[in-house]
């Protein structure tokens, strides 16, 4: 769960959660949406992937990206346990 805390302080990658959010991409289309180099995104990828907070799959030639549900669910879970029962 560390690594995925970690992963998620860069805004970069926070931004590239919400893009897979909405579809799964390829590192090319992530890498149109912003304005840094390929390598940059390739390096933010490779951070989130060890986090285990993306999945990667070959077809063909093209790695496709797409969010992993249960590490952000757990993420998610554990975030939600800090702010319930306070006081109680």
């Amino acid at each position: 769960m560390n690594d995925a805390f970690k992963a998620l302080s860069d805004p970069t990658r926070r931004t590239i959660l919400q893009l897979l959010k909405e579809k799964d991409m390829t590192a090319g289309d992530i890498a149109d949406r912003f304005d840094i180099s390929k390598p940059s995104i390739s390096h933010h990828l490779s951070i989130l992937k060890q986090a285990k907070l993306v999945q990667d799959e070959r077809h063909g030639q093209t790695i496709v990206y797409s969010l992993n549900m249960t590490v952000v669910q757990e993420a998610m879970s554990w975030f939600l346990g800090m702010i319930g029962n306070k006081g109680e």
